[in-house]
């Protein structure tokens, strides 16, 4: 082909407006250049952009026109198993790539995610069409693996949306045409009158090539692209990735040719117009064969279809918000007005039911490709009249549309609307309002400065456009996994594909067969995004069965994440232990966080072997671990499993007993520490003291020695006024201290001026104390009345948050005893309060001293069996004396005789 005309006027172009040959004459011949050469390429090159309604239409008309037989695709070449799995879905959705274990990338990356997503409006939907259900057409895609999409570029740090469809994968689509030069964009979307790139494409090249023949549509793509990509930015590593990926694309083909002997002109190469102009060694058939493919990593890829919408690629691809919409509404219009017959998977869910395919005609004669560029670039836009009953039919529903959403719209709207559409329209340099201008207008004579709804203007326009359409993959594309929860969960009688939430009733109690599904369940809450499974009734606690249980389901909507759980396993159940078994042999695991692994195999696999498993990785944490700040929940988890253990089974496991030894000394080694380390709170030296006091006969059954508990307490020696009040609760525990003692010490803190102001401390100390010493709560209660009695009101009401804060915090476990021991020791009645006395304040007097008499000596020696035995109790050996003697020694001693008298009298 000769395009020495449009050469000659570019460059007389380029001599006129920049004043002389240069840079712009080199670009715009280069530009011709590459049209040249990718029209000339005996392998037709067929350039399209990623969801573009004339790139759909050009592609179907093109596919009946030459009927290749071979169809080379830009798309990653590991997905081609999947694709004819899109007859049982309903579009749209993408082709997916994953990996939870990476082997050969940094661990971070992980999971590895990249998708591809496919709408019926796109080129590459009807290519797929035409070569799977056409006989004798082969469909080979060319682009680079999932596997080198990470190789040659890291994927970006960006936050995970977990409701987002596509979540945080990486977009891989055909034709991505959008300036990479910020300062053509902004001169494009300023000159152009328009307020983002969609709009800009849909004015300027959707409208002009939605009916154009086929040369001129790939000759203007072809400039397109190689504008873009002439004037792109140069950033070394995303030119050298798109460089790659050209070449990689152009050596497969190389190399199907060869091994399949096909010719160049049976073959067709869909790409995107960026790729298609490509200045790269290896370009065509008869290119460059230096370009080594480097082999994949040792990442295994699993691969599956998940659900996509219009919104979910508008977001990846940054396209506009209901751009996708507003293209397959166009994708629609230009069928009706083009006559296109579209192809169209045979039994493709959601799609309208086509009718027997017939019998292609033969391909038509080719004719030589003429220059169009010249004529299409000289030749004013075609204006479209205005379709009236088009605009009035949008004005009318859009008003419609607002009332229902709570505006106070009216006829007077709609006609307002209209009108502004076209002025708008006009204002812009076009004779038909677009979809942009209408939405412009609705929002200017509709939205005020309130929205009354949860939607505003422009998402109605949105939504009347063609709503944000999502897709769903069908039950027999799904993995093993998901088939599996679909079959096991059909009990339910539940339409578990359909997005949004439904409740399912769980009756066990009359009807057993359902517990099968509870289990299933609680597993899916475990693995499954919040909301997907979301208990309203009934809970699953170690060791109690389900009677009735109340479920809001939304598998529908969650369809991705369950899709994804397929590539971990073929079962929920081998998913689940896996994620427990990652979770315990983490390097980052505490003994807390492998404790509730154990917790989670028992209530979900209700497993012996993996419980015991994870306790003995349990036990080598615990014995790793040099600080205490996951002792309370340590402490809570292992007497919630050791309650378990002792209430069904009838031998404690082995790796309980040992956890409680090791935890035993493990924690009598670290108190000391704990109670003089700043780093460690009141929380986990209370919890310390908890573990050693409540397991305590079990760990000296199991072989443990009290002495080294009680060593350590003797070597604490805590600064810190709350620890101290351990210290003593532990001491008073132990024996090493009474509670008078405790008792007088507490009142020489009230009575020093400088101690007041760290009393609340202390009594903060006691509080925590009742975890591992729940016998003091009378004394809590005491001291806790003190001081309110004693302390000023400076003093006490800074205290009171504290307090508050420190119940709220174990309230669940400390407020009901203290209530019930106060309601023990306080008047019940209001009344009563002024002439009450408290407990201990109201001290029995002491006894006093009597003097010897006879009456004493006269019962001793009546009853002489009671000093014998007492004597036998004393160890005492000797006979009785003489009467004389007896009473010289109660007259020396007569301490001994009253202290006897007050035993007996008690």
């Amino acid at each position: 082909m000769s395009f020495e005309s449009l050469r000659t006027q570019l460059q007389q172009a380029a001599t006129t407006f920049a004043d002389g040959p240069g840079a712009l004459e080199g670009i715009l011949l280069g530009m011709v250049d590459d049209v040249d050469r990718a029209v000339s390429e005996p392998l037709e090159i067929f350039p399209v952009c990623h969801h573009s309604p004339a790139s759909a239409v050009a592609m179907a008309r093109r596919l009946r026109d030459k009927q290749p037989k071979v169809i080379y695709l830009e798309l990653c070449e590991d997905m081609a198993p999947l694709l004819t799995e899109l007859r049982n879905c309903r579009l749209p959705v993408a082709v997916q790539a994953f990996s939870s274990e990476v082997d050969g990338f940094p661990a971070e990356w992980a999971p590895l995610s990249v998708v591809a997503p496919i709408t019926e409006a796109s080129a590459e939907y009807q290519a797929i069409a035409y070569a799977l259900d056409t006989p004798g057409v082969e469909l080979v895609l060319v682009d680079r693996s999932s596997d080198h999409v990470f190789q040659w570029q890291p994927p970006e740090t960006r936050p995970a949306d977990e409701d987002a469809l596509h979540g945080d994968a990486v977009g891989v689509e055909i034709g991505d045409l959008r300036p990479r030069f910020a300062e053509l964009e902004e001169y494009l979307l300023h000159h152009g009158k328009v307020r983002h790139w969609s709009e800009w494409w849909h004015q300027y090249v959707e409208l002009p090539l939605g009916d154009s023949d086929h040369d001129t549509y790939r000759q203007v793509m072809f400039l397109i692209g190689s504008l873009f990509r002439r004037l792109a930015p140069g950033d070394p590593r995303r030119v050298r990735v798109d460089e790659d990926r050209e070449r990689y694309m152009w050596t497969r083909m190389r190399e199907h040719l060869a091994d399949s002997g096909a010719d160049p002109a049976d073959c067709l190469y869909v790409c995107g117009a960026f790729h298609a102009a490509s200045r790269v060694a290896e370009f065509g058939v008869g290119g460059s064969d230096g370009f080594v493919i480097s082999p994949r990593s040792a990442t295994l890829w699993q691969h599956g279809l998940i659900p996509s919408s219009h919104a979910a690629i508008e977001a990846q691809f940054d396209l506009a918000a209901g751009s996708v919409s507003i293209a397959a509404t166009e994708w629609a219009k230009n069928l009706r007005r083009t006559k296109v017959i579209p192809f169209q998977l045979a039994g493709q869910a959601g799609g309208k039911k086509a009718r027997k395919p017939a019998a292609l005609p033969g391909p038509g004669p080719e004719l030589a490709a003429a220059d169009q560029l010249s004529g299409f670039l000289r030749r004013s836009p075609v204006l479209d009249r205005l379709d009236e009953a088009e605009l009035l039919g949008w004005s009318v529903e859009i008003v419609r549309a607002a009332r229902r959403n709570g505006y106070l719209a009216s006829t007077a709207d709609a006609i307002a609307v209209f009108e502004t559409s076209i002025l708008l329209a006009g204002m812009r340099d076009r004779a038909r309002p677009t979809p942009y201008d209408f939405q412009d207008a609705a929002v200017t004579c509709i939205e005020k400065d309130v929205v009354p709804g949860r939607r505003d203007v422009g998402r109605l326009v949105e939504i009347m456009m063609g709503g944000d359409r999502i897709g769903q993959v069908g039950y027999d594309a799904l993995p093993p996994l998901a088939r599996d929860v679909h079959d096991r969960l059909a009990p339910l009688d539940l339409k578990l594909q359909q997005r949004g939430v439904q409740r399912a009733l769980l009756d066990i109690a009359s009807r057993p067969e359902l517990e099968p599904c509870s289990n299933l369940l609680w597993m899916l809450r475990y693995l499954l995004p919040r909301g997907a499974a979301r208990p309203i009734m009934g809970e699953r606690k170690l060791g109690e069965r389900p009677i009735q249980e109340s479920w809001d389901l939304a598998l529908g909507t969650h369809q991705r994440a369950l899709i994804e759980l397929g590539y971990e396993g073929v079962s929920v159940e081998q998913v689940v232990e896996q994620r427990l078994r990652r979770s315990a042999y983490d390097p980052q695991a505490t003994t807390a966080s492998v404790l509730e692994a154990v917790e989670d195999a028992i209530r979900y696999l209700h497993s012996p072997r993996l419980a015991g498993d994870l306790g003995t990785r349990a036990l080598e944490v615990l014995a790793g671990e040099r600080t205490v700040d996951g002792a309370p929940e340590v402490l809570r988890r292992s007497r919630r499993l050791l309650a378990y253990y002792r209430t069904n089974e009838p031998v404690l496991p082995q790796w309980i007993e040992s956890f409680v030894r090791t935890g035993y000394a493990h924690y009598c080694t670290l108190l000391p520490t704990a109670f003089t380390d700043e780093e460690a709170g009141v929380d986990q030296v209370a919890a310390m003291l908890g573990f050693l006091f409540s397991m305590e006969s079990l760990a000296l059954s199991l072989g443990c020695d009290r002495t080294q508990l009680e060593l350590a307490v003797a070597q604490s020696h805590p600064e810190e006024p709350s620890k101290v009040a351990l210290l003593w609760a532990a001491q008073v525990h132990l024996g090493r201290l009474s509670r008078a003692e405790l008792r007088v010490r507490c009142d020489d803190l009230l009575g020093n001026p400088l101690s007041l102001p760290s009393y609340p401390r202390y009594l903060s100390g006691f509080v925590h104390a009742l975890d591992p010493v729940p016998s003091l709560v009378d004394f809590v209660v005491e001291t806790m009345s003190n001081a309110f009695a004693h302390l000023p009101d400076p003093l006490l009401l800074p205290w009171l948050p504290t307090l508050i804060s420190t119940l709220r915090s174990r309230g669940a476990q400390f407020v009901p005893l203290l209530i019930r021991e106060a309601g023990r020791l306080f008047p019940g009645r209001l009344p009563a309060l002024d002439e009450w006395v408290p407990p201990w304040l109201d001290q029995p007097a002491p006894v006093a001293a009597r003097t010897t008499s006879g009456t004493g000596l006269a019962l001793l020696a009546a009853h002489p069996a009671t000093c014998d035995a007492v004597a036998d109790l004393l160890g005492c050996e000797g006979s009785w004396q003489a009467a004389p003697n007896g009473v010289v020694l109660l007259s020396r001693h007569p301490d001994t005789a009253v202290a006897l008298e007050a035993l007996l009298a008690t």
